[in-house]
């Protein structure tokens, strides 16, 4: 019998595994790109084809969570991350062609999609199901902590193992943990608090997760505005954490530091750590949720302008950690908000969404503000990158000024009905 506890502890190990895994390849990823053969458009293109893959799949594998429940989810996207790292390996031995990148990156974001929603949506059931009244804020900010440990370590050892081999270590050793945590997760995690829906075909389910996403995501306001902004924030977010990697090389003039890399994952890692810390500490200097996190997404435009603007290699690692604070500290105020105005039934195909929506503004920022690096630098890019972050402001303030109750939103699960009062 799962007690909240033993919820809140297994939550925390897959997270810890899952970014341990992911953070194994962050510090070099762009670099293996690169090392590869690819151009600057090309890698971020690469990147961007991964992110469309998280577009293109997010539906089908929420049919999967609702069908077979969010164990089966979580399970096939270790094994299908496993499988796709390892063909990355064989892509790079062989300086393979693009459109063999482009395919691979897609079946990189099946992998990832089977996550997206899956794990926090298990996560905020199965807590209400065992009674839990702790607040989701600290449970989402100490995952977050979890996961800045794990990417600390992953990041920082990825960097330095790539530095001592090859490139392809870090690469392999990712499959590996991948497949550990497919192990684990058979026997720890069981679905509680949901019951999969069996009483639809899988086209007629597509259908009703379609519907749903309208309904009890886009039709509530607040709902809504939060997934117009993000494609914003998404997408420059992910293009950010991968070009720092050559930028930092670039600053610190040697091509072949791979632990520098590494370094600047792990300071993100290190700011995503104080992040979750301080997440609950600074929800409480404000009178509400939104106003919290507006703050933050507008401290953190002006950060990206700083670190377009450093040419010194210190200061531009200095202003990461900034940037990724603020980025870290405004996450789980975002997500126990949105969690506060969604049912129970659609909590997976909602957190899928809005997943879809931020990876919707991967895939045309990545190679865009690639090309921009191309042609004028990575400090151009940055400075670009905080345009486009500063395009989320306009509908953060909107969501802010339309609910004044943002601040006493409930932590636990909604029914419909509240849902619908923000329709």
């Amino acid at each position: 019998m799962l007690t909240a506890s033993l919820v809140r502890r297994t939550y925390y190990l897959l997270t810890a595994g899952n970014t341990l895994a992911g953070s194994l390849i962050w510090g070099i990823n762009t670099i293996f790109l690169l090392d590869a053969g690819l151009s600057n458009l090309a890698a971020f293109a690469a990147n961007a084809c991964f992110t469309a893959g998280m577009v293109l799949f997010e539906v089908p594998t929420g049919v999967v969570a609702d069908l077979w429940g969010r164990r089966v989810s979580f399970l096939l996207g270790t094994v299908t991350l496993a499988g796709t790292t390892g063909l990355y390996v064989w892509l790079w031995r062989l300086h393979a062609p693009f459109w063999s990148w482009a395919v691979v990156s897609l079946l990189l974001g099946l992998g990832f999609t089977f996550f997206s929603g899956a794990v926090e949506a298990w996560l905020v059931d199965a807590l209400a199901a065992t009674g839990s009244t702790e607040p989701l804020e600290a449970v989402f900010a100490r995952g977050q902590v979890v996961g800045g440990v794990a990417m600390l370590t992953g990041s920082v050892a990825g960097g330095y193992l790539a530095q001592l081999t090859d490139l392809s270590v870090p690469f392999l050793a990712r499959a590996g943990v991948y497949l550990l945590m497919f192990v684990l997760a058979a026997f720890l995690m069981r679905d509680l608090g949901f019951t999969p829906d069996r009483s639809l075909p899988p086209v007629a389910r597509m259908r009703r997760i379609a519907a749903d996403s309208v309904r009890y995501g886009w039709r509530v306001r607040q709902v809504r505005l939060l997934m117009l902004a993000v494609p914003f924030t998404g997408g420059v977010g992910v293009y950010v954490f991968y070009a720092l990697q050559p930028h930092l090389l670039d600053l610190f003039h040697d091509e072949r530091a791979y632990g520098i890399a590494g370094l600047a994952a792990a300071a993100v890692a290190g700011a995503q750590i104080a992040g979750g810390l301080l997440a609950e500490r600074i929800g409480r200097l404000f009178p509400h949720r939104l106003t919290a996190y507006l703050a933050l997404e507008t401290a953190g435009v002006l950060a990206l302008v700083g670190l377009g603007l450093a040419g010194q290699f210190w200061a531009a690692l200095g202003l990461i950690v900034v940037w990724a604070v603020l980025a870290s500290a405004g996450m789980p105020l975002r997500q126990a908000y949105v969690n506060g105005l969604i049912p129970s039934q659609q909590r997976a195909t909602i957190l899928s969404f809005d997943s879809l929506m931020a990876s919707t503004g991967g895939v045309v920022t990545q190679p865009a503000l690639g090309r921009v690096a191309d042609v004028w630098g990575y400090p151009a890019s940055f400075l670009v990158s905080s345009a486009v972050s500063a395009c989320a402001l306009p509908f953060l303030v909107k969501a802010r000024n339309g609910d004044a109750a943002g601040s006493t939103v409930p932590a636990a699960a909604p029914d419909e009905r509240a849902a619908e009062r923000h329709e």
